[in-house]
């Protein structure tokens, strides 16, 4: 009995120094960052290209990352958007051709291959930092994850890496070819934008007003025999984004 009663005081002694040591876990917050994130994906076309030009539908597309901030214009339901982020494109081209340099001359052409040589893929991969800036109506700017929103705007884009990349067979492997040149493109961009969508979900569309590829300097290409170069053309892109909040 008397073990029974210095244990319970033992007990009632030392309970508030065990409760006064055991803390408690901090949770670790998420960082709160200002702005949103932008996430677009899309499919490449190219208005006025020669039809040597003939690039793959599902392989030249373009994947892009921006970070943008939202200033609502006093209280309506406009706001004025600008960001920062990459841009980063693909064109895969068919019937074998591949943009390459020959005795200081940019050519498009189709290699020849042997019994031993099959090219399998071709690409040219164009890459910007870019600053998009757009003026975004809402239906409902208090709640823009239900919101109606439309948006026109434009880009201004720098390019900074610029390559080929070839994928082919020989002597029974794959190998691939990666070749860093300027190829003669624009290296300023600049172009109008305009998406419409719901919340965080939007379709857009991108239509560059200058040229690919600088005035009078894009790739040759063969026809009937002889080498032609294609007039000036421009791109556009056409597809979904999607916007952290």
């Amino acid at each position: 009995m008397k073990k029974i009663i210095v244990l319970s005081l033992l007990a009632f002694v030392f309970s508030p120094a065990f409760s006064q040591e055991t803390t408690t876990k901090k949770t670790s917050k998420r960082p709160d960052i200002p702005g949103t994130f932008v996430l677009e994906l899309g499919l490449n076309q190219a208005k006025g290209a020669p039809d040597n030009f003939n690039k793959a539908f599902w392989g030249s597309r373009t994947l892009n990352f921006y970070w943008t901030y939202d200033i609502r214009i006093l209280k309506s339901r406009f706001s004025f958007v600008p960001g920062i982020g990459l841009s980063l494109e693909r064109w895969k081209f068919k019937d074998g051709r591949v943009l390459m340099y020959a005795n200081d001359s940019l050519l498009l052409e189709t290699p020849k291959e042997t019994g031993l040589l099959r090219l399998k893929q071709s690409k040219l991969i164009t890459n910007y930092l870019e600053i998009p800036v757009e003026f975004v109506y809402r239906t409902r700017p208090d709640d823009p994850a239900r919101s109606f929103k439309i948006a026109v705007g434009g880009r201004v884009g720098v390019l900074y890496d610029a390559f080929t990349k070839v994928k082919y067979r020989e002597d029974g492997e794959v190998k691939k070819y990666k070749d860093n040149q300027s190829f003669d493109l624009n290296k300023i961009r600049y172009g109008l934008t305009g998406r419409v969508g719901i919340g965080n979900f939007s379709v857009f569309t991108y239509y560059n007003l200058n040229s690919l590829f600088e005035t009078d300097k894009g790739p040759w290409v063969g026809e009937g025999g002889t080498a032609v170069r294609p007039d000036n053309f421009n791109t556009f892109t056409i597809g979904i984004s999607l916007s952290s909040f």
